[in-house]
C-alpha cells in the first residue's frame, strides 16, 4: 500500500516483524500474570528489539510505551491497529516493581565487619 520496494520495503518488513514479536511478548506476559499457575514461555528471543527490551518488559522496571498514529483519513487502517495494539499494552499488569536500594558505606562496613 505504501508503494515502497527494495530496502526501504525490507526494513518495514524488519518493523513489522518486529513489533509483531513483541506483541507476542506482552500477550505472554498478560497470561502470565492473569494465572500465576502456568507459566508460559515469553518469546524474548524472538526479535532483536524483544531481546534488548528484555529486562524493561519482564524484569524489575516500570515500562512506559508511546503509540503514535496519523490524523490523515488515508490511515484509518493503519491508526486503529496502533491504538488496538497500545490497548493491548495498556491492560498489560507486570509484577510491581520494587526499589534496587544500594547500602551506604558505613551499612557496608558494619554488614562486613569492618571498623
Amino acid at each position: 500500500r505504501s508503494g515502497v520496494r527494495d530496502e526501504r520495503l525490507r526494513e518495514t518488513q524488519a518493523i513489522n516483524k518486529s513489533l509483531s514479536a513483541l506483541g507476542d511478548v506482552i500477550f505472554a506476559s498478560q497470561q502470565n500474570t492473569r494465572d500465576g499457575k502456568s507459566k508460559q514461555h515469553v518469546p524474548f528471543r524472538n526479535s532483536k528489539l524483544t531481546y534488548l527490551l528484555q529486562d524493561s518488559l519482564g524484569g524489575n522496571s516500570k515500562t512506559l510505551m508511546f503509540v503514535q498514529v496519523s490524523p490523515d483519513p488515508d490511515d484509518l487502517i493503519e491508526t486503529l491497529s496502533t491504538l488496538e495494539f497500545g490497548q493491548r499494552v495498556a491492560n498489560v499488569q507486570l509484577k510491581k516493581a520494587t526499589v534496587n536500594a544500594c547500602a551506604s558505606a558505613p551499612e557496608l562496613d558494619k554488614e562486613n565487619g569492618s571498623h
